[in-house]
């Protein structure tokens, strides 16, 4: 069995309902680079879920104790199953008003801020992290890959 990924879309605050149609674009185009670390052999199911500073910030509070809204969370659980098909189960929450805003703090398009944080959070997916500096450069050097092969300006070029 080769990569199945199954991707599906909820949109949950009227500030995402007229971007979902470009988002999905955004998302296709990105999982057809093939560069964020799919496993063969894996079935991958991708919820996407587009919410609201509010809503984030509730499930942030929850499950990483922060009381604050964020950009984006990213919850990954693998399985590996008896039929010996390992499935990875993923819900990605992304706040319109946090993405809007850091699009605008560092001076980037809103949709190339949020394509950098959907591959972002597919390296998670994946198992990257960047926890450790060493870690964070790795990923940060990936990131970069794949924005540049989507023509898409170094997004740390601002730090």
């Amino acid at each position: 069995m080769k990569i199945k990924i199954e991707t599906n879309f909820f949109c949950k605050s009227n500030q995402w309902s007229r971007r979902m149609k470009k988002i999905k674009k955004i998302v296709s185009k990105i999982l057809l680079t093939n560069n964020c670390g799919f496993k063969n052999n894996t079935f991958y199911y991708l919820n996407f879920i587009f919410v609201d500073d509010k809503k984030i910030k509730i499930i942030n509070k929850t499950y990483r104790k922060k009381n604050m809204p964020t950009d984006v969370l990213t919850f990954v659980t693998p399985l590996n199953n008896r039929n010996l098909k390992n499935e990875t189960y993923c819900d990605i929450f992304f706040s319109a008003e946090t993405v809007k805003t850091d699009a605008k703090k560092n001076s980037t398009n809103f949709y190339d801020h949020l394509t950098h944080l959907i591959i972002h959070c597919f390296l998670h997916v994946n198992g990257y992290e960047h926890k450790i500096n060493s870690d964070f450069l790795k990923m940060k050097n990936l990131e970069k890959k794949i924005l540049n092969s989507l023509n898409i300006k170094d997004p740390y070029l601002y730090e």
